[in-house]
């Protein structure tokens, strides 16, 4: 069999054809060049130590956050829910470019049949066929090539919805850790204050026993007591609710972390320096920021996948096959019978809906390009607020600290006067609750502190190269 020349003609022609539709252009967003708000000097670089976007978790110095951030980056149920998608796109994709290539498919069959009647006489025919049967769609004006484009950028898009779920995950275990060990300390501060006040009580009691001081200064010394005993279920509750959430986004039941974290540790050491680079570090780091990007570039190739259905489709079929009344002498070549052809498809009418179909891709695309805008906008707002956050909440905490200490003082002074019939005990009560309310609130405070520091790198992108090298894992899988 040969085909004819001019099909080979056309062959070649097709080969070189451009697809139509729009070309592919990332977009270069006109970024500021610098932050408006920005660290004091010292938090920018004057340290040794610098933030880096791949590890940041690993300047907390604490071992045990390093692995419940690496657990929960493989075990999440939303990052394997986002592994599955990655893989539904990669398959897909495949299912587009297999679209470019020839088909091929066997057939074998046999009929019988009988006729009756005038015509028919009741004989039994019998008929068996065995065959190869071909085709090739042309891609002629690139819409399966345009088709193909489309589900590459979703894959990206989908490899970079992962990235973007592991980065979540880790700032959001950060987060919880950080207010479990914050609900630690924040018990151990509400028992240290109830243990003094427990003495103090006792004191008062002892005092007004021997007739030293009036029945006012017992009462006073119970409420006072028993308003910090009343603080404590609902730090418990709090702690739970952090020790299960945690437990929760390392893929285990509730319950299953409180052994781990039943050890009380500090609230993670902060690193000394911190540099957040400049707006455009961010816009290529954020994996948000590259799925809207990856989307745009899926919305402009669905446009050329749209405008190709304007122009003729070709398609080449062929066929090979063997026929026989008998079973017997099916593979004889003298039955065999082959066909091929071309078969041109070319839209005539159609009521406008092909046009229609380029208008509403050529608006999703336009979507696509605010999104990537908005995506864009929203990274630099976030990071503008984080800076501002970390760096107020950090001056609040040297507020709190030393307020605190004064506290401090001030309570044992208190105590020291009282019991030397110096100073009425309403004030020793003052002092024991502004010590309790600034300790606590150094507490909170400092675990702010942290928690603004994880949302800053979470807003710069942190993560990405980290959650890159794990892709590439999942990629062999």
């Amino acid at each position: 069999m040969r085909i004819p020349g001019v099909f080979v003609i056309v062959l070649i022609f097709c080969s070189g054809c451009h697809p139509v539709g729009p070309n592919y252009q990332p977009p270069s967003p006109d970024l500021p060049a610098s932050w408006h708000n920005s660290l004091p000097s010292d938090k920018t670089g004057a340290g040794e130590k610098k933030v880096e976007r791949t590890d940041w978790w690993m300047l907390f110095d604490d071992p045990l956050l390093t692995g419940l951030i690496q657990k929960a980056c493989n075990d999440n149920l939303s990052v394997k829910e986002a592994v599955f998608k990655l893989q539904e796109a990669r398959a897909q994709r495949g299912i587009g470019q297999a679209n470019l290539h020839p088909t091929l498919d066997a057939s074998y069959g046999s009929t019988v049949s009988r006729s009756y009647g005038e015509t028919g006489g009741g004989n039994e025919n019998k008929l068996f066929r065995a065959g190869l049967d071909a085709g090739w769609e042309i891609d002629l004006f690139g819409g399966n090539r345009k088709t193909v484009e489309k589900l590459t950028a979703n894959l990206d898009a989908s490899e970079e919805n992962l990235n973007d779920a592991r980065i979540s995950i880790a700032a959001e275990v950060a987060l919880n850790y950080i207010d479990v060990r914050v609900g630690q300390e924040r018990l151990a501060v509400a028992m240290e204050n109830l243990a003094i006040q427990e003495e103090t009580w006792e004191l008062n009691q002892a005092r007004y026993q021997a007739g030293l001081s009036d029945e006012l200064s017992v009462y006073q010394a119970s409420y006072n007591l028993e308003g910090t005993r009343a603080r404590i279920p609902a730090l418990n509750v709090s702690l739970e609710a952090s020790l299960n959430r945690m437990a929760v986004l390392t893929g285990n039941y509730p319950g299953s972390l409180h052994e781990k974290l039943a050890t009380t540790s500090p609230i993670p050491i902060l690193p000394e320096s911190i540099a957040i680079g400049i707006p455009s570090d961010t816009v290529r780091a954020r994996p948000d920021i590259r799925v809207a990007e990856r989307n745009l570039a899926a919305r402009t190739a669905a446009v050329g996948e749209a405008t190709a259905d304007r122009y003729p489709k070709l398609t080449l079929s062929g066929s090979l096959g063997l026929s026989s009344l008998t079973f017997g002498n099916l593979f004889d070549l003298d039955n065999r019978n082959y066909s091929y052809g071309p078969h041109i498809s070319i839209p005539i009418f159609n009521a406008g809906a092909i046009r229609k179909n380029i208008a509403v891709q050529t608006a999703v695309q336009e979507q696509a390009l605010v999104q990537y805008e908005t995506a864009v906008l929203n990274a630099i707002e976030e990071v503008e607020n984080a800076v501002k956050a970390y760096e107020k909440e950090n001056e609040r905490f040297l507020i709190l600290t030393k307020a605190t200490s004064a506290a401090r003082q001030a309570a044992k002074l208190s105590q020291k006067k009282y019991e030397s019939g110096l100073i009425d005990f309403s004030v020793v009560l003052d002092s024991q609750r502004s010590l309790l309310t600034f300790q606590d609130q150094m507490v909170e405070s400092r675990g702010d502190v942290a928690a603004n520091l994880v949302r800053l790198y979470k807003a710069m992108g942190g993560g990405s190269v980290f959650m890159e090298n794990m892709n590439q894992s999942d990629a062999h899988q």
